[in-house]
Order: C-alpha cells, then sequence, then structure tokens
C-alpha cells in the first residue's frame, strides 16, 4: 500500500458541505467551526483567507485553500482589517450547514451582480494516522490547479442545487477527492515542509525500510532485517534512517505502531489485547507499557477520553493483519 494512500485513507467528508454562498462586495465569511481542516473553493471571482493571527491569502478560480483549525478564519473580499465589515459591510459568522445554496440579497440585484461563488467543506479529522501527515500544513496554504478542473467545478457547482437522490455523498467524495489530490500536489512544492519521514519515503536506503514497517507494522522488526530490505549494511541503514526521520528504525517502528493503536482504541468492539496483537505485541502488559511511555497515559485512559469525544471514522485495517474477532 502506498503510503500516502494509507495516512490519507480515513480522511472522509460526512455531510461536511457547507454549500454554494454566492457573495456581492462587501463581504465577509467568518468560520467557526473549528474543523481539523476547511477546503475553500471559488467557484467563481475570488477572494482572501484571513487565517487568525495570520497573512492573507488570496484564493481565485482555479486554485484551492485549506485552512488548517481549530481556530476561527475568514473570507473576505478584501482583508484590509481582516473582516471587510471596515467598509460597511456585515461579518458574517458560518457554521456547518448554515451556507447552502445561498441566494444573492435581493437589493443586489441577481446573482450575476454578485461574482464570487465560494463552496467549502469541513474535515474533523480526529484519526491519529492521518494527523501524522497534516500536522505538517501551515495554518493556510492555497495551491494553484495545475490541471484543468473546470468540468469539475462545473459539476460541483450543479450538484449543489441538483435535489437528486445521493448528492451528499456524491458531493462528499468528489471533495474528498479534491481535498487529496491538493494535499499532494501542496507536499511536492518547494515551499512545503513535510515531516522528515515523508521525504525519506523516496530515498533508495531508508524507503524500502519504511515501506517494509508500513506494510507490516506487526512484523518483529530488527535492524539487520529492514536493512536487508535496502540492501545495505545495519550501520548504514541505522545512520541514514537517522539522519533523514529524527529517529532510528526500532523507535520509529515503535511510534508508527502507537499510532496505529490509538486509533484502533476507538473502536469498541477490539480489547485492549486484541489491539497490541494488531501492532505487533504478544501481550497486553507490554503494549500498555510502550503506549503509556510515549503518549503519557494508558491505552484504557486513551480510550476513555476518545469515548467522551464521540465517535471517530473507522481506523483502516492494519496492514499485514487479519481482521480481530
Amino acid at each position: 500500500m502506498d503510503v500516502f494512500d494509507e495516512l490519507l485513507r480515513g480522511v472522509r467528508g460526512r455531510g461536511a458541505v457547507f454549500g454554494r454562498s454566492v457573495l456581492c462586495a462587501p463581504w465577509s465569511l467568518r468560520f467557526t467551526d473549528g474543523a481539523y481542516l476547511t477546503l475553500c473553493l471559488p467557484l467563481r471571482g475570488a477572494g482572501w483567507i484571513v487565517p487568525e493571527g495570520g497573512e492573507p491569502l488570496r484564493v481565485e478560480v482555479g486554485e484551492v485553500a485549506i485552512v488548517r483549525g481549530p481556530a476561527p478564519f475568514v473570507f473576505t473580499d478584501d482583508p484590509a482589517d481582516g473582516t471587510g465589515a471596515g467598509r460597511g459591510g456585515d461579518v458574517r459568522e458560518v457554521r456547518w450547514g448554515q451556507v447552502r445554496d445561498t441566494a444573492a440579497p435581493p437589493d443586489r440585484g441577481p446573482e450575476l451582480d454578485c461574482p464570487t461563488v465560494l463552496l467549502a467543506a469541513t474535515y474533523d479529522v480526529r484519526a491519529q494516522v492521518p494527523q501524522r501527515l497534516l500536522r505538517a500544513l501551515p495554518p493556510a496554504l492555497v495551491v494553484p490547479d495545475e490541471e484543468d478542473c473546470a468540468p469539475l467545478r462545473d459539476y460541483l457547482e450543479a450538484q449543489l442545487g441538483g435535489g437528486r437522490p445521493g448528492d451528499q455523498i456524491v458531493l462528499d467524495r468528489l471533495l474528498d477527492w479534491m481535498l487529496v489530490c491538493t494535499l499532494r500536489d501542496w507536499f511536492d512544492r518547494p515551499e512545503a515542509d513535510p515531516p522528515g519521514w515523508y521525504g525519506a519515503l523516496g530515498d533508495e536506503v531508508a524507503g524500502p525500510a519504511l515501506a517494509a514497517m508500513h506494510a507490516d507494522p506487526a512484523h518483529p522488526w530488527t535492524t539487520a532485517e529492514l536493512a536487508s530490505r535496502a540492501g545495505v549494511s545495519r550501520t548504514t541503514l541505522a545512520k541514514r534512517f537517522t539522519e533523514l526521520v529524527g529517529d532510528g528504525p526500532v523507535a520509529y517502528l515503535t511510534e508508527w505502531r502507537m499510532t496505529l493503536a490509538a486509533d484502533l482504541l476507538t473502536r469498541p468492539e477490539l480489547t485492549v489485547a486484541a489491539v497490541a496483537r494488531r501492532v505487533g505485541y504478544a501481550d497486553a502488559f507490554g503494549f500498555s507499557a510502550a503506549f503509556k511511555r510515549l503518549r503519557g497515559e494508558s491505552p484504557s485512559a486513551f480510550r476513555r477520553e476518545a469515548s467522551a469525544l464521540g465517535p471517530v471514522e473507522a481506523a483502516a485495517p492494519v496492514p499485514g493483519t487479519a481482521p480481530a474477532g
């Protein structure tokens, strides 16, 4: 399995679409959902993303913006004061479901007189696996469309007002696709600052070891066995891996196992012992000790806190293991 695919497999929109907002200047939308990620896609016109405490970023048709939460942010036609209200406009508070197929105000004329149309979606990403990658994102980013996605934008806008059965799931999946493509393009850009392990995936020494650990995290990997995958000595692998990733192979494997375990612990049908086996521990005691050392709390305490926050998107199956009963 491709590691990028694995990390973002659980990032799914579920009824997350704000919908189409037709905006007539002066206008400002203040997003206050506290979402982990918000995707902003101008279907027509342009605007400015103003993160809380950050610099404004302009986003136009043909570009996609992603804002990392949970802090509020503003989408406005004039970033001078961060709200647009200084020119007589109102700041409109936006929460999930409150901006959907919004028509132009009666006193502003037809929709064509309001040149900006925004589509936005939020993502509540509480799973630990995708957060390993998403934590490396800046507060806000804008990525130009290097492919011609105009037909997709037109299709998205048409779907918003269609009223056909299944419209919401179609929109969610299309926006998931847009989000993942935007993230992939961002991490390929020179201004991106991905974590060390992300860059190491393409390294001829560290890459094969990383791929092996991600393909079968429950396997009792040793540095020598991982070195054989790369065709180098144990010393060469340990040195190169640590230079690129920041930790040695065994330390990285332990941290990756605990990340997988954190998501598995949100599944009430799995006991702590079952989670331990799925991430490569023969008994719950050794697993619990490792989890507490890295996470600062026991697996049971983590499970209770996660349960109190509500359901989380089901974790993807751990590669290399059979489903636990």
